[in-house]
């Protein structure tokens, strides 16, 4: 008998100490929710293929961070907390406890200290063909163009009573740069950094679900059908001294940018230098993929119930698609100016490509076009503004980090 009543203490110790016990205290039903959320985008990422690259590990961590007892939420915001819990001083405020590191939040420390953005840059960089906007500057000011809708956003959340870091590191999601807007988040408003990251990766993942309405409602038939002219070829000089010359004029002009900006310059000159192929394809291939998962899965983590499930989190996914919208939007029209201006030469659907959702953004240009005039081919055009929109986006995120930080 009294084996039998040990067995069933261990049992009922084993089950009221479990995570499924959990859920029935108060508040535990916050965690149910995000699971399923959890759920939803791993969905997303395996079912629809919205960039699974990074939807699948985010989702994956937010699944992690939400299982009660397994301590792998991120449980810091700054270096000094993270300081603060490698030694022991941190304070768990719901149980009063001691709190001691997990797994999650050494991950965390490259996203605080500035590390995965910008070699996730190095990689982009490697990956980039500058040829389109060098062999048409012009379109340059299309992706600058599509930065309108961060400065929009930040001056509509500042009026919301959102503080000023806070408006940045919301209004950046309008870049449609995932790492940019970590990169920013981190160093402004860091508790808002789990909601950013899921928004901001949501919308890349729906360009081809937001942006066509747009473009259409803003064009006639007649703006979408306009066949551009071909590309003038651009020489492997030019190809070297772009990311060269970019990097002293960016990094000169805004230091807070120089780490993206330079990794971003430093991934393009391997790969156009024809000398360093082989560490070219490590920052493609290997570097990439490491510092994608430990980015997809520390980021996740960092939306716990607790920080994910308020009003405010709402506030920022709804005034992150007006910023996706508005950028959007603001290309489309200085895309409609350039085509006045050149006499319906230059189609205004690559305007819209000047949000950095590379190469997503010019895709969705090129279906556009094609879906008015099938013999129209804009995707190389709209490459142009695409890859300006990634140094515009790097560009907006070192002035809202000079004013703000």
């Amino acid at each position: 008998m009294s084996i039998l009543q040990g067995v069933w203490g261990a049992i009922v110790d084993i089950v009221s100490n479990s995570g499924y016990a959990f859920f029935f205290t108060d508040g535990g039903y916050k965690n149910l929710i995000m699971i399923g959320v959890a759920f939803f985008f791993l969905y997303l990422g395996i079912k629809q293929g919205f960039e699974p690259l990074l939807m699948i590990p985010i989702a994956f961590g937010m699944l992690l961070a939400n299982i009660p007892g397994a301590n792998l939420a991120v449980q810091y915001n700054d270096i000094h907390g993270f300081i603060d819990l490698l030694a022991g001083r941190m304070i768990n405020e719901t149980t009063g406890a001691v709190c001691t590191p997990g797994l999650m939040d050494f991950l965390y420390f490259g996203v605080k200290a500035g590390i995965y953005p910008p070699l996730i840059f190095l990689g982009i960089g490697a990956m980039t063909d500058f040829s389109p906007l060098i062999a048409n500057p012009s379109s340059f000011i299309l992706g600058a163009a599509a930065q309108f809708g961060i400065f929009f956003t930040y001056i509509g959340a500042t009026l919301l009573k959102f503080t000023p870091q806070e408006s940045g590191s919301i209004a950046i999601i309008g870049g449609a740069d995932g790492p940019t807007a970590i990169f920013v988040t981190s160093q402004l408003a860091p508790q808002l950094l789990g909601t950013i990251a899921v928004a901001a990766y949501s919308y890349m993942a729906l360009v081809p679900v937001i942006q066509p309405p747009i473009m259409r409602a803003l064009t006639t038939k007649k703006e979408r059908s306009v066949v551009m002219d071909n590309l003038r070829p651009v020489s492997k000089l030019e190809k070297i001294l772009f990311p060269i010359m970019v990097t002293v004029i960016v990094a000169l002009l805004l230091p807070d940018a120089a780490s993206l900006v330079g990794m971003l310059m430093f991934g393009n000159l391997l790969k156009e230098s024809g000398r360093t192929e082989r560490i070219a394809k490590a920052a493609q291939n290997e570097l990439m993929n490491i510092i994608t998962i430990m980015l997809g899965l520390s980021v996740g983590a960092t939306t716990s119930a607790q920080s994910f499930l308020t009003s405010k989190s709402l506030g920022i996914i709804a005034l992150g698609l007006v910023a996706f919208a508005v950028g959007t939007a603001s290309g489309v029209l200085f895309g409609k100016l350039m085509y006045i201006f050149t006499k319906g030469k230059v189609n205004p659907l690559i305007g819209s490509a000047g949000v950095s959702a590379v190469p997503m953004a010019a895709r969705v240009s090129q279906k556009e076009g094609q879906r008015e005039n099938p013999a129209n081919f804009l995707l190389m055009h709209a490459m142009g503004p695409n890859v300006s929109g990634v140094i515009s986006s790097v560009v907006a995120a070192g002035v809202l980090l000079t004013l703000l930080k």
